[in-house]
């Protein structure tokens, strides 16, 4: 299973693809995920194992990204993210483009800065390539995010953010 842990709760990779592969990420701890791609809906293998799937398909096309695409990721991120026994992994295909740049505006709303959440998850998975227009596109929804977001929502993104960067790896 070609996977790779950002943080000891939020991983980043490839296509899940078959039973097995479904397995080895609830061996792994899994307990939700965010499917980015396009090819191939993981729902049906997720579910005889309980593991909840966000399907949030996009192409891989080298196009802005629209705000709303990030706001469902986030939003299943953040549920996720809040009981402490959950485990994430966001994919897509190779895990190179779509799944990183979902990563990256996860992070952001986490409180991570731009540099620090791109170096972060480069140093842990080399094989990303975060492409100037996903980029663009993270920076264009965190835009709107926080402009959206109540201050008492920003407290807690704070302290959450607070516990995902002192996060051990595995």
């Amino acid at each position: 299973m070609d996977m790779t842990w950002i943080t000891d709760r939020i991983a980043v990779g490839g296509g899940i693809w078959n039973e097995e592969n479904m397995r080895e990420l609830v061996r792994k701890g899994v307990t939700h995920i965010i499917d980015m791609q396009i090819e191939f809906d993981d729902r049906p293998l997720a579910e005889p194992h309980g593991v909840r799937v966000l399907y949030n398909p996009t192409d891989d096309d080298f196009q802005i990204k629209p705000p709303d695409l990030f706001q469902r990721g986030v939003e299943f991120a953040l549920e996720a993210l809040n009981d402490p026994e959950n485990a994430l992994y966001i994919h897509c295909a190779a895990g190179v483009h779509r799944a990183p740049m979902m990563t990256l505006a996860v992070l952001r709303v986490l409180g991570w800065s731009l540099d620090d959440a791109k170096e972060l998850i480069q140093k842990r998975r080399y094989v990303v390539d975060f492409a100037d227009c996903y980029v663009e596109s993270v920076e264009q929804f965190i835009e709107i995010y926080e402009r959206t977001q109540p201050d008492v929502a920003g407290e807690d993104r704070k302290q959450m953010a607070m516990k995902q960067k002192t996060l051990r790896l595995p």
